[in-house]
């Protein structure tokens, strides 16, 4: 599909889309830029790309595709070192969770003669790193797209043909209905893990011995809880507009449910409880989770 590919940040989600592209043939040639040399090394030494370095300018020249794979408040640097380095009618896009604010920083400075197009595949682990990516990562996971103003048609249609066949389904959406979304199924779950463990470690400094009877509720909030902390700070302060609106509501409705467990209101709680389980049902309906004990997971 493409002669060079440059993946600027091999983490997790970069080095997954490295590996995708090996397993399937889909470039000439995968580079990537990371800020230490020791990271440089590493995605050398475990054949996830062909060269690697921290000169950004030097690996994205003459690349076709460009994925920016870092945490959300690098990319204004990162556009500003790579803008006249970027190789004529080249596509540009990323990986990030929050949209509108990307978007306006790339469009601010991007070269007219590159096709701006932003990607979110929605998929992930809370392991980070280049050891921890694979290349199935992306298998029936959803991608979704938003495309920049000067974006064309036939730029975002070869985009999309490359998230297929790395095995993501594709959609298209623009980035104030992305970033409002994202708010509730992805950005509000990692906010309550956070504050649930936060709350659990404040308890556990009252020597009570918390993670030792951990049952699989708390265990499954660690898991989300420890994922990569700079990349989710980045993702809260961009999408605060929308973040913010999801805690007042989530407030209200814990409010609720406290005053209906105080009152003892059984019924109500059957009812709301019994409500909130169908919702297990159509995730995994829709193809997004396993009906397997412990959701199949090891």
């Amino acid at each position: 599909m493409f002669k060079k590919v440059c993946i600027i940040g091999c983490g997790l989600i970069g080095s997954s889309i490295a590996r995708a592209i090996k397993k399937n043939k889909l470039a000439g040639k995968v580079v990537s830029s990371n800020r230490t040399k020791e990271t440089n090394k590493k995605i050398i030494k475990l054949n996830i790309v062909d060269e690697a370095s921290s000169d950004v300018k030097k690996e994205v020249r003459d690349s076709d595709l460009i994925i920016i794979a870092t945490p959300l408040s690098s990319y204004r640097n990162i556009i500003l070192k790579i803008k006249n380095s970027l190789k004529n009618g080249a596509i540009l896009t990323d990986v990030g969770s929050v949209k509108k604010k990307a978007i306006y920083v790339i469009e601010k400075n991007i070269p007219k003669n590159v096709s701006w197009i932003s990607s979110h595949p929605i998929a992930g682990t809370e392991e980070s790193g280049p050891e921890s990516g694979f290349s199935q990562l992306f298998k029936n996971k959803w991608c979704i797209l938003t495309p920049g103003k000067h974006s064309e048609i036939k730029e975002v249609k070869l985009l999309e043909k490359f998230w297929k066949k790395i095995g993501s389904k594709v959609d298209i959406m623009n980035a104030k209905q992305h970033d409002y979304i994202l708010s509730i199924t992805s950005h509000l779950p990692h906010l309550i893990a956070y504050n649930i463990v936060n709350t659990t470690l404040q308890i556990n400094k009252k020597k009570y011995n918390i993670v030792k009877y951990s049952a699989g509720g708390l265990r499954d909030f660690t898991r989300i809880a420890a994922s990569n902390p700079i990349m989710w700070r980045d993702i809260f302060i961009q999408n605060k507009e929308n973040t913010s609106k999801m805690i007042d509501k989530f407030i209200k409705n814990l409010k609720d449910l406290k005053k209906i467990i105080n009152s003892k209101n059984e019924k109500k709680l059957q009812t709301i409880f019994t409500k909130t389980k169908k919702i297990r049902k159509e995730i995994i309906k829709a193809g997004q989770d396993i009906n397997k004990p412990d959701f199949g997971r090891k």
